[in-house]
């Protein structure tokens, strides 16, 4: 049966756990059993106006909704105490029918009811813990904040820019540590590792209906898939990297340089920001850095950059016409006559007109050029930033040949994210202990690269990300600020204030 049915059928039947209370209403205890008819009836009891049916029809929202209503009706058998609530909300399914039978004779209508004066204290620790509950629920599954701390969305996005991220347009995770500090992250506030959730409850992914699709050029983020180890003296950088740059040993042993490492559950690694340029099932090649989807070149971002060697008469150029076409950052001198410069398409076209300027070139990896760094980081692919594929995008449910050579694609997905055991014992395959010469996905895959392409830690460098990484979809920058400028000086950009992001 679907995650989905199940939470339904849950939400559908919880009133029958008040079977009891019903009866102490006056209501025939049959009646809680019965789909709808049942909140209606325990609206009633506990004197709610039935615009709160508004509320509980809306998913994800309803859960904190009967957790309200489990508060109202303890307040019929004089339950104030907010341990108790507490536990009634944490334990409803032992507590409600203890409640209803126990207690029975406590029970006083919300009319009858004496109104109990709250201390100035439990006034202000109330109105906190709704206030949290409140924020922590837009938070998670609504709507949330979120600010570009690196350079690889550039032009499109940029360092300092402010957002809001849609949680609701691809649908809110469940969180997998439920349990944690509001309003941060991984880490407590003031701590450089303490953590800010408790492991010993955990949750299984799920995820809400939402209202689309990811689609091609979609602007997402979402959880660092290289992020569930990191060494945390080093934590910008892949814990994965290290260790082949390093090996697994000494970035284990050595402390002083990498501290400790530490796992992290999915929905507390870092949060990446990138334009998912290939869905499941899409088969992308990069071929002189042009992405091709499915065999059409890829739509280039309007403000996509690439790095361009500019070579000039000897005279330099202007700085102030480079800060006017948006030039200020990756300026490299390699002579007297050559400067290396990150562009636009357009800024580059602008600068070939300059009078002192002889070439503009762009640089680009050749083909057959292997990086080790770049995935799968085997030299039978030998690919590169610039020239890469063509790799298939694995998608739910499609199955694909494995053999020796071709298992590195496919690692990652088998072992870290779709939890089998995976052994390659020379020609053969086993997972889960049995050979296997096929594999059938259970999750969807995406690729994402950052605007900023000769610039950005994306896809080229660790591979797939599954769905369940996905957080949600970039949809409005609200503030944008240049923090190498004073308050008073341009650090506030007017100019990239309230846009949509495409």
């Amino acid at each position: 049966m679907s995650p989905n049915i199940i939470l339904i059928l849950v939400l559908i039947f919880f009133p029958i756990l008040l079977w009891k209370t019903f009866q102490s209403a006056r209501y025939e205890g049959w009646k809680s059993a019965i789909p709808v008819y049942n909140y209606y009836l325990w609206l009633k009891i506990i004197d709610k106006p039935l615009w709160w049916f508004i509320f509980l029809a809306m998913p994800f929202i309803n859960a904190f909704m009967v957790m309200l209503m489990v508060v109202e009706t303890l307040k019929c058998y004089k339950i104030h105490s907010l341990g108790q609530q507490a536990l009634a909300v944490i334990f409803p399914y032992a507590y409600l029918p203890w409640l209803g039978t126990k207690k029975a004779g406590d029970y006083t209508a919300p009319s009858q009811r004496v109104k109990v004066k709250k201390s100035a204290t439990r006034e202000w620790v109330d109105a906190i813990i709704f206030a949290v509950i409140a924020a922590s629920i837009i938070r998670i599954f609504m709507i949330e904040a979120y600010t570009i701390p690196t350079p690889s969305m550039e032009k499109s996005l940029l360092v300092g820019d402010f957002l809001f991220v849609s949680k609701l347009s691809y649908g809110p995770k469940v969180p997998n540590t439920p349990i944690a500090f509001p309003f941060v992250h991984h880490t407590m506030p003031l701590t450089q590792s303490t953590k800010s959730y408790v492991e010993w409850v955990k949750l299984p992914y799920y995820r809400f209906p939402g209202f689309t699709k990811i689609k091609n050029n979609d602007v997402v983020v979402f959880n660092y898939p290289d992020g569930d180890t990191v060494a945390l003296k080093v934590q910008n950088q892949s814990y994965y990297a290290l260790v082949r740059d390093y090996t697994r040993q000494r970035v284990w042993t050595d402390k002083v340089n990498f501290g400790d490492v530490v796992y992290r559950p999915v929905d507390k690694r870092e949060n990446y920001i990138k334009r998912c340029l290939a869905i499941p099932g899409d088969t992308l090649e990069i071929i002189d850095q042009v992405v091709y989807i499915n065999g059409r070149a890829a739509e280039l971002p309007e403000q996509a950059q690439f790095k361009y060697i500019v070579r000039t008469d000897g005279t330099r150029i202007n700085p102030m016409a480079l800060e006017k076409l948006g030039v200020t950052d990756d300026i490299s001198v390699l002579g007297h006559d050559e400067i290396m410069l990150t562009l636009t398409a357009t800024a580059a076209e602008k600068i070939r007109s300059f009078v002192n300027v002889k070439e503009v070139k762009k640089i680009v990896q050749p083909k057959g050029f292997w990086q080790p760094y770049i995935f799968p980081f085997d030299s039978a692919y030998a690919w590169n930033v610039d020239n890469y594929g063509p790799l298939v995008i694995p998608k739910a449910g499609a199955t694909v040949e494995i053999n020796p050579k071709n298992i590195v694609l496919y690692e990652r997905i088998i072992k870290n994210y779709e939890l089998n055991n995976l052994e390659v014992n020379g020609n053969t395959i086993l997972i889960n202990g049995k050979p296997a010469t096929s594999y059938t996905f259970r999750m969807d895959y995406f690729w994402m690269m950052g605007d900023n392409r000769l610039n950005s830690a994306d896809s080229r460098f660790w591979g797939f990300v599954p769905q369940d990484h996905i957080v949600g979809k970039a949809v409005f920058v609200w503030l944008s600020l240049d923090n190498r400028k004073p308050l008073f000086g341009g650090k506030i950009r007017f100019n990239k204030l309230f846009r949509t992001i495409h």
